[in-house]
């Protein structure tokens, strides 16, 4: 079977998330809460 992956990195620079990005995905999923109601899911955000 032949090699099919290579030893440079795969993930460059400018492929990586900014802060901005992780910093509002955390602050999102803080907010983010799910209530479960007999068979429903009701998801509010506290923001």
């Amino acid at each position: 079977m032949a090699k099919i992956y290579s030893k440079e990195k795969s993930v460059t620079d400018s492929m990586k998330p900014k802060k901005e990005t992780i910093s509002f995905l955390l602050n999102y999923s803080k907010a983010l809460h799910i209530t479960k109601v007999g068979k429903m899911r009701i998801e509010t955000i506290a923001n």
